[in-house]
């Protein structure tokens, strides 16, 4: 399925009194101390204390001396909770099974991912058919001993010869792209470096790839640093990264990003020319049939997201959330591009398009999001419908890819309790066919998915899934734990997670609330809970919280809630919002000083949906809800465990270092407030399983502990 780009990164006072969590009296912890410096800036006449400003220097003797107590107290800690080994030991069974990826086509060749199990990343593989014996094209494994190199992205060439794939280290964004034969399996000489937030995409001929890259930072600023000012390339295999040819840069606009992928006609080059994470973008593309071509500005106005599907004669198929909070598909003339006159193929529906592929000669199928979870239509060439593909059930589908001439594609589907299963879709027949199935030891017919609709502060209808037992009572004392994201047009649907599957077996309940901001439904959705409406996505958390509480799933001595990157922000803000309303929380990589943000490596691109400091009128909006900034003295926070690594350089761990320095001191009662700082690992991406089993073994002994769950 083609979809528009995903662009950048992040793709980010009510005070309550002490109150008990659920457990019994604890200790207070003796805190490392983090020293207080006289850092005082001036935000448009309003004076703001930083007074850890010197945890942004992640290397300094200072800082490196208070990560190693602050891991020294928090693994200690955690190494004494009572259930953490059981928990460690159940969550390694569960995880040991098979796990396979959808398999594609290239060249005639089949090529596909599978983890046995326990493997810290999954391995590539190729067959000649799909009943022909795989062979490992690819094993990242092989690349450290530890699993910390993993790969960030592949392309195979069109004849299915050579592969571009990338390695990422110990969870970095940076990329190294690398070249394989696959007839041989042997790499080539070529090595191109500093490329970041970028695929690589192959010429018809299979002589090269289009490919994005930022200059190489200066020594010390490769995870800090900010990142302007991106190129796009061109690479010919066999000549070093010096002789590569500069495709298109922007000097004037350091804030612009590009991705470049050739057509499936090897025709057009297609530029999507990014800014920010905000959902619009500009369209250009290049006519590679003539080499003097120049590059046309087709669409060069930021003002709708356009995402390239596919072109006849000149006529490119576009997806557009113009005049169309919830998308459309619209045919554009390139000789004659004027609004005008596009002609309109699939019109915008009352459920959010999210990507059209073209497969079967000319047919469009298109995926939907309705509340939340996944339907698929297929529509001819004219736009006219050809009917729903019937999935298993309410959850997650995701595939559908493949050429232009295939009459056979794969998806997978997913939900809390389904598996991801791979099929088979026939466009003759219409049928799905199971393709691959994973077997689960796990009696899944004990457990229950319910959607459910609550009201938010302003009356805005909120959608919320909830997992748990099927023999749950509703008596107000079931450990439950509340996630949220709520950010950058991210749409939560519904997913299986071993280690959420581990949760509602050991006795709790997940929540997973939708709230604004994301994209569950559409531009509009997604403009309710960004820049100065970013209050309603906090709100919306509230009321999840209140509505679990008001139906006596749980209570707040027994409540959690949970979020990463932009959701954990929303963590750190509603438990300064709301300290009372849960008895635990677990921000993880969250950008905790909204003042600041922008200052660090891709931080800038978040300006499109937080806003910036610099702007006067939106200076307050983020001084109201930054975590860092609203914590109160001798307040009563949750039992909290922050989480980040120490590699992160989309979300730099200087945000959690101060956060967690700073509520360690404001927290008014024995509950703790630890951060657990992970080496040689970033942001989340390519994380290996062994270092995933840890950090979930530590959160779910953390809850299970302070919620009371036995």
């Amino acid at each position: 399925m083609k979809r528009a780009p995903i662009l950048a990164a992040l793709a980010l006072l009510a005070l309550g009194g002490c109150r008990d969590s659920g457990q019994e009296s604890q200790m207070p912890l003796d805190y490392p101390v983090a020293a207080k410096v006289e850092v005082v800036d001036d935000y448009h006449g309003t004076p703001v204390a930083d007074p850890y400003r010197w945890l942004e220097d992640v290397d300094s003797e200072q800082t490196r001396a208070w990560v190693a107590a602050q891991n020294e107290l928090t693994y200690g800690y955690l190494a004494e909770l009572p259930a953490r080994e059981r928990i460690k030991q159940r969550l390694t069974e569960l995880w040991d099974y098979p796990k396979y990826g959808a398999p594609f086509q290239e060249g005639g060749r089949y090529f596909f991912s599978k983890n046995t199990g326990l493997q810290n990343q999954s391995v590539y593989y190729v067959q000649e058919s799909l009943d022909a014996e795989p062979r490992v094209l690819l094993d990242p494994n092989t690349l450290s001993e530890d699993g910390t190199i993993a790969l960030a992205g592949m392309s195979i060439a069109r004849d299915g010869r050579k592969m571009a794939w990338a390695t990422s280290v110990s969870g970095s964004d940076w990329q190294t792209w690398h070249v394989r034969d696959i007839d041989t399996g042997q790499d080539l000489a070529d090595k191109v470096e500093w490329s970041k937030f970028s695929g690589a995409s192959w010429d018809e001929k299979g002589e090269g790839f289009y490919y994005s890259r930022y200059d190489e930072p200066a020594a010390g600023e490769d995870l800090t640093g900010a990142n302007f000012f991106q190129k796009l390339y061109y690479h010919k295999l066999g000549t070093p990264q010096s002789q590569d040819v500069l495709v298109y840069e922007r000097p004037d606009h350091q804030d612009w990003g590009f991705g470049g992928d050739v057509t499936e006609s090897g025709d057009y080059l297609i530029i999507t020319v990014w800014k920010g994470t905000a959902p619009q973008n500009l369209l250009f593309y290049k006519d590679l049939r003539d080499p003097a071509a120049k590059i046309v500005e087709l669409l060069g106005e930021f003002e709708a997201e356009y995402g390239f599907v596919e072109h006849d004669d000149g006529v490119f198929y576009l997806t557009t959330d113009l005049d169309a909070p919830r998308k459309r598909l619209v045919a554009v003339d390139i000789a004659n591009p004027a609004k005008d006159a596009w002609f309109e193929l699939i019109p915008q529906k009352g459920i959010t398009l999210q990507g059209v592929g073209m497969i079967n000669g000319d047919e469009f199928v298109a995926e939907y999001m309705k509340d939340a979870h996944s339907v698929v239509y297929r529509f001819d060439h004219h736009g006219s419908p050809l009917g729903e593909v019937e999935l298993p059930g309410i959850g997650s589908a995701g595939g559908f890819g493949g050429h232009r001439a295939d009459t056979e594609s794969f998806y997978t589907f997913t939900s809390f309790l389904y598996p991801p299963t791979i099929f088979k879709y026939d466009f003759g027949t219409g049928a799905s066919t199971v393709f691959r199935e994973p077997e689960i030891d796990v009696d899944l017919s004990a457990y229950a998915t319910e959607q459910v609709f609550f009201a938010s502060k302003d009356g805005t209808k909120i959608p919320m899934f909830l997992v748990h037992r099927k023999d749950l009572e509703l008596d107000g004392k079931n450990p439950t734990l509340l996630y949220g994201y709520g950010g950058f047009n991210a749409s939560m649907t519904p997913y299986f997670s071993i280690s959420r599957l581990q949760w509602v077996e050991m006795g709790g309940v997940f929540a997973m609330a939708n709230l604004r901001g994301g994209g569950e439904y559409g531009e509009d959705w997604h403009q309710g809970g960004m820049l100065a409406n970013k209050q309603n996505v906090f709100d919306d958390f509230i009321a999840a919280a209140e509505w679990l509480i008001a139906q006596k799933y749980t209570s707040p001595a027994h409540l959690a809630c949970q979020g990463g990157s932009n959701g954990g922000t929303l963590v750190g803000a509603v438990i300064n919002q709301r300290p009372e309303l849960f008895a635990a929380a677990l921000p993880a990589v969250g950008v905790m000083d909204m003042l600041r943000f922008h200052k660090f490596t891709i931080g800038w691109a978040w300006t499109s949906d937080y806003g910036s400091s610099e702007d006067p009128e939106m200076f307050p909006v983020l001084r109201a809800y930054s975590p860092y900034h609203n914590l109160k003295d001798e307040t009563c926070y949750p039992a909290t465990l922050v989480t980040t690594a120490d590699h992160d350089d989309r979300v730099v761990p200087g945000h959690s270092f101060k956060y967690a320095a700073r509520i360690q001191a404001a927290q008014g009662c024995d509950n703790p407030v630890l951060i657990r700082i992970e080496t040689k690992a970033g942001h989340g991406g390519g994380k290996p399983t062994t270092k995933i089993i840890e950090e979930v073994a530590d959160e779910w002994a953390f809850l299970a502990h302070h919620l009371g769950l036995k």
